[in-house]
């Protein structure tokens, strides 16, 4: 029988580094059943931190997948007649800022969101980072404040500081009772009632009590916030608010909460400690009662395969709704290498059933594939599986050739859903290898990393020969050196970090180029006249306009100009960096009846390319960095100053926590081994965060140093 998606949630666990999502994680797979013995991060036993790096680091570098099941609704920690097993799919998402792919592939494909914040640090920069990618997904979340034990908790300011820095309607549906050292329970401002939990039984039972006497007032304010919130959501509960708020009952606020929740009006709050097991089973019930299932969406869109290379406005949609009996489609949203089973693709079904042993159309490849065998994942662990259906996330082996954002359906019901985009490396390392045993070796594992990470990228230098790997920081490039020695046993040697610069056009030009070869019989002949000028703002890629008119050029040649800039466009003319963005306009042209053909109109696209180029105002990008020091006050002059001989831009100064918070923008060229700086200026007692922020026009004394050496290079 298929199990009703009504009770299934595919929720992720996000937050800044270092909040606790890992030993919250922990805690669900110990009161959901799935394990019997709680998974510490600091002893580096944690059930979902699989990887030796992950244990050794007690950071998450790889997002983890599994499955449980919670019953709900229960009474006082124990299940009734009425409680219904939740089927939940948890994904646990790394925090730091160089592994912010996992965290993007992950929210692709969930419906809903934990958000996790620490109670004494509260909003991060990669609690930002994260909660950008939440809203461009559209992820309905919830925000669960952890650490509540700790000295300087505050719950409170918390949820002000999610409601005025990232701009979100957060509502408080709990409150502590008693914080730091004294925290012991929470007043659930829904029901109206305070919970408190038993130390001796790690927090597994609590009493249901009368709300503290000093609390009243408090709880009373809050409820009152909580009501009116939902009663300006709801229409239908506005006019019972105006009358008499009381008279709203518990299931209406519920009910109403959800849709909220799901419509991302509301973000309900939470509190709680996940390492003193207190707070994780609300949270859980609050996920069943708030966050989204797979049919509270209509459907996922997509376009027929046939349709992919035309204007957006002219393809179809096509909707795949989350029911078995639809034809299947899914998405696969992460590839790993498993040195038992071999590549295991990790997917999202979204519509109808497949089994294991049956084919399915990859309609990025066109090529049809056996899955020959079905997982549903618990961290590194496979248990294999019959089928998988609608609504569900598991893992497959099989395919001979899977990317990360590839669409897999029924081939009868061709469908491509929407991919995924990932920023591009900013930082790269030469490496060679050590021995000659290790040159093939070498070759093999990078492929293998670069399937796997699409942040990850190899290419070879071809001035100078060398293997330049790319990531997003250096935590990143080494995380997989060191996967290349561990895990595919290659040693090799590594270079200086290396800025990924690029090339942009800054005015606008227009040029004709005659492409003319006569070599004997057939010659060759291309002639265009175009203006090249720079992209509309937040264009990626090249943006061709064809305005030719008459058939000077014939139509048939006109894909090849543009594919002719797009090539180019991989190549800067003056450092070999890419060009990220470019307008071209196909303004004229003429051809030869006999020498013409398609590749002469390629290659005069190409030359004229490169001739524009100084007249169309070339310059070099470097990537910029935002950075969070967060340090006592006696060193806050030293820190300014050494940021400002970086060529950093400060653009706050703040208070957290009794000490001062700095934030900058810095180009990355300057920001190489700026931890242990920092250590040396504030005696160990800063730290910073950096992630990436944009791409900025490159001062010309340090633009023609970057060519010189590209050039030197060559």
């Amino acid at each position: 029988m298929a199990r009703d998606l009504k009770y299934t949630r595919n929720i992720g666990i996000a937050a800044h580094i270092d909040a606790g999502k890992t030993t919250t994680t922990e805690r669900i797979l110990f009161y959901t059943g799935k394990t019997h013995k709680l998974g510490e991060v600091h002893d580096g036993a944690s059930t979902m931190d699989w990887m030796e790096q992950e244990a050794e680091r007690g950071i998450t570098i790889t997002s983890a997948a599994t499955t449980c099941e919670w019953n709900f609704p229960t009474v006082q920690g124990k299940t009734t007649p009425e409680s219904k097993p939740y089927h939940f799919n948890i994904i646990d998402t790394p925090g730091h800022v160089d592994f912010t792919v996992e965290v993007n592939r992950s929210l692709r494909v969930l419906d809903g969101l934990v958000f996790l914040f620490s109670a004494v640090d509260g909003v991060e920069p990669q609690s930002e980072t994260n909660w950008r990618l939440a809203d461009q997904y559209r992820v309905p979340r919830m925000g669960f404040v952890n650490k509540m034990d700790r000295q300087g908790a505050n719950f409170l300011s918390v949820c002000q500081q999610v409601k005025d820095m990232l701009k979100s309607n957060a509502v408080a549906i709990t409150l502590p009772i008693g914080d730091e050292a004294d925290f012991k329970g929470v007043v659930d401002l829904v029901k109206n009632q305070a919970i408190i939990w038993h130390e001796e039984t790690q927090g597994a039972t609590f009493d249901i009590v009368d709300i503290p006497a000093d609390m009243v007032d408090e709880v009373k304010e809050y409820r009152s916030k909580l009501i009116e919130e939902i009663a300006s959501y709801d229409e239908n509960l506005l006019d019972k608010y105006m009358e008499d708020e009381n008279s709203i009952t518990e299931e209406e606020i519920n009910t109403a909460l959800r849709a909220a929740t799901i419509d991302m009006a509301i973000i309900p709050m939470l509190c709680g400690s996940s390492f003193k097991n207190k707070g994780v089973q609300f949270m859980l019930d609050a996920v069943c009662k708030y966050l989204p299932s797979p049919v509270d969406k209509e459907g996922i869109e997509g376009i027929h395969p046939d349709d992919k290379d035309l204007l957006e406005e002219d393809q179809k949609k096509i909707i795949r709704r989350p029911d078995v009996k639809e034809p299947f489609a899914a998405l696969a949203f992460k590839i790993a290498t498993d040195p038992y089973v071999g590549r295991l693709a990790f997917f999202r079904a979204y519509s109808g059933r497949l089994d294991a042993g049956s084919y399915i159309l990859n309609t990025r490849s066109g090529n049809k594939e056996r899955i020959s065998r079905i997982y549903q994942m618990h961290a590194n662990k496979q248990n294999p599986i019959e089928f998988i259906e609608a609504g569900d996330i598991g893992a497959a082996v099989g395919f001979k050739d899977i990317k990360t954002g590839d669409t897999m359906c029924d081939e009868k019901h061709p469908i491509i859903l929407e991919s995924m985009k990932f920023p591009d490396p900013v930082i790269g390392i030469a490496i060679e290898p050590k021995t000659k045993a290790d040159v093939d070796k070498m070759g093999m594992a990078l492929a293998k990393l670069a399937e796997e990470d699409p942040t990850f990228t190899v290419k070879t230098d071809e001035a100078s020969g060398q293997t330049i790997i790319s990531g997003m920081g250096e935590l990143h490039l080494d995380i997989l050196v060191d996967r290349m020695k561990r895990e595919f046993k290659v040693e090799v040697n590594q270079g200086e970090p290396q800025v990924e610069y690029k090339e942009a056009f800054t005015k606008s030009a227009q040029h004709r180029e005659v492409y003319k070869k006569q070599s004997g019989g057939r010659g060759k002949f291309g002639d265009i006249v175009f203006r090249l000028e720079p992209a509309e703002p937040g264009t990626v890629g090249l943006q061709f306009v064809n305005e030719v008119k008459g058939g000077n050029v014939p139509k048939e040649y006109i894909p090849a100009v543009e594919k002719g800039f797009k090539e180019a466009m991989k190549q800067g003319p003056l450092a070999g960096y890419v060009v990220d963005s470019l307008k071209v306009t196909l303004l004229d042209g003429s051809y030869h009846p006999v020498d013409s053909d398609a590749l002469s109109f390629e290659l005069a696209a190409k030359m004229g390319y490169k001739e524009v180029a100084k007249a169309a105002g070339a310059v070099i990008l470097e990537p910029i960095m935002k950075i969070e020091v967060i340090t006592p006050e006696e060193n806050m002059g030293d820190i300014v100053g050494d940021l400002n001989r970086r060529r950093g831009q400060v653009n706050d100064m703040g208070d957290r926590n009794g000490a001062k918070t700095i934030k900058a923008n810095v180009p990355l060229s300057e920001m190489f081994g700026y931890v242990t700086t920092l250590r040396t200026l504030s005696s160990g007692r800063a730290t910073s965060t950096m992630e990436f922020s944009h791409y900025e026009e490159t001062p010309s004394n340090i633009s023609e140093a970057v060519i010189k050496k590209a050039k030197g290079n060559a």
